[in-house]
């Protein structure tokens, strides 16, 4: 057969991401912040948009909660939203009239199609810069540390909570009474949870005070003696120059006090300070969550947090007027195509922030009602499925987006927790129930009756919950139980007078 160049026609579809759809994505993950930016830097590079200073509220809210008519009131709601009948957003246009008309449309839900969406890199693949390991902030060392020294979903919840209250110096403004009641979590429990954050490093974090700053650290390098003790809780004499009267409360020679000084100062009173400073700026939430008269739920949008533009009509028609050459036409049809893209791109975020916490009230409502003991556990699938949508599109909206509510602010991700599955079939169970379950078999029971993992394992699944023998000691350890053989001898111990 002879090799001779020839043309050949063939046809083939392909799944093109177009630079449209690839900045919806980018859109879609903004935070209030990073929006406010992009809208501005659309302003100054479109003539055609403008701020829209009506003033006027949005017409995105909802209630969520007991009310009967809540399907009622989800259909009502989408009906009231300006532009719904239009077709969905325009996400894939390739060309424009002279007279700037817009052609069909997409919808923003999409899944990830690039090959470099899934990790982040929306524009090709990844550069040198971009693998370059970052310096970690305080939070994300701290986060990392609790993903691995906790796996109980309301544990974690508490120490993100806790984690977020920390101020610049690595402290805790906060009392733990106070976070118990923003919880909705006993207080014992979250003093709990605050005792083992207080144990990360770096150490003397989530400490209250200079004293127990210092305390922690002493705690850490295994220094924290009585005499040293006593240094710490009189180091105010430290500061007055009242060395002698400081020496006798120690009971220490002089020498003993000049080597405990040395030793104080070498530790570290601002104990974050070490990591990349963070401008910490305050949080305002995406969404505003409130109780109604009924006891049902109001979620709405928070205005301040949406940038009004629109495009400039009267601009247009008197700039489509003036345009004389072909090169012009293309312009403005260009422009006039982006603005319009970009108001219909906030629309639709917007609305969909909307939905997802809508659906997130609804599923944790429970929480909201009563507390962290009821924090149900949610995937992103089960959001997904109810709003309709892709399970990339619901990660992407909870993405940086804040909720005001009742029990404080909390970002949109602190409602996906873990569940355990029913032995017959039920609703799943959460692992902090299961948890406080195995704990409450284990304090009921007695000297001569002292329950294995196995027999815990049998009690559970009589309770209907399924769970593996290895799950039960996992949750045993994270409790600071001991096994069954050395509950068994404490017991006996504690019977004899020991």
């Amino acid at each position: 057969m002879a090799l001779t160049p020839r043309l050949d026609l063939r046809q083939s579809q392909s799944l093109v991401i177009t630079p449209q759809l690839q900045q919806a994505i980018k859109l879609l993950q903004l935070s209030a912040v990073e929006l406010e930016a992009f809208v501005e830097q659309e302003l100054q590079s479109n003539p055609l948009l403008e701020i829209d200073e009506s003033g006027e509220a949005s017409a995105l809210s909802e209630g969520a909660g007991n009310s009967d008519d809540r399907e009622e009131s989800d259909a009502s709601f989408i009906d009231t939203v300006d532009g719904q009948d239009e077709a969905p957003l325009d996400v894939d246009v390739t060309s424009a009239d002279d007279e700037g008309s817009l052609g069909p449309a997409a919808n923003l839900d999409f899944s990830d199609s690039s090959p470099w969406g899934s990790g982040g890199y929306e524009d090709g693949p990844p550069t040198l810069e971009q693998t370059l390991a970052d310096t970690p902030d305080l939070r994300s060392h701290l986060v990392q540390q609790l993903n691995l020294a906790v796996e109980a979903p309301a544990d974690r919840f508490i120490g993100m909570y806790l984690i977020d209250q920390l101020d610049e110096s690595g402290y805790l403004q906060l009392d733990v009474e106070e976070a118990a009641a923003q919880l909705g979590a006993d207080a014992a429990e979250v003093a709990r949870i605050l005792n083992l954050l207080q144990g990360f490093d770096p150490s003397g974090v989530f400490a209250r005070d200079l004293k127990e700053c210092l305390r922690l650290q002493l705690i850490d390098r295994n220094r924290l003696d009585p005499a040293m003790a006593a240094f710490i809780t009189n180091i105010e004499l430290l500061a007055k120059h009242e060395l002698g009267k400081l020496r006798e409360v120690c009971g220490v020679s002089m020498d003993d006090l000049r080597d405990m000084v040395s030793e104080v100062r070498a530790l570290d009173p601002k104990p974050a300070l070490r990591f990349e400073r963070v401008i910490n700026e305050t949080v305002v939430p995406d969404v505003v969550m409130s109780a109604r008269a009924d006891g049902s739920w109001r979620v709405e949008l928070n205005t301040e947090t949406l940038p009004r533009v629109l495009v400039n009509q009267s601009y247009v028609a008197n700039i489509s007027r003036s345009a004389a050459t072909k090169a012009d036409k293309a312009f403005m049809a260009e422009r006039l195509q982006s603005a319009n893209w970009l108001v219909k791109a906030l629309h639709q975020r917007a609305e969909t922030i909307l939905k997802v916490a809508i659906e997130l009230v609804k599923q944790q409502d429970m929480f909201f009602r009563h507390g962290i003991t009821c924090l149900k556990p949610l995937i992103l699938r089960t959001v997904a499925d109810a709003i309709e949508m892709h399970e990339s599109t619901v990660s992407r909206v909870t993405t940086n987006k804040y909720i005001a509510t009742p029990r404080g602010i909390f970002e949109l991700k602190y409602f996906f927790t873990q569940s355990l599955p029913s032995a017959n079939g039920a609703e799943a169970h959460s692992a902090e129930a299961v948890r406080h379950r195995i704990k409450a078999l284990i304090d009921a029971e007695t000297a001569s009756d002292v329950l294995s993992d196995d027999r815990i394992v049998d009690i559970l699944r009589g309770d209907g919950i399924e769970v593996a023998r290895r799950t039960v000691a996992k949750y045993r350890d994270s409790l600071n139980i001991p096994s069954s053989v050395q509950r068994r001898r404490e017991k006996a111990m504690g019977a004899r007078g020991f």
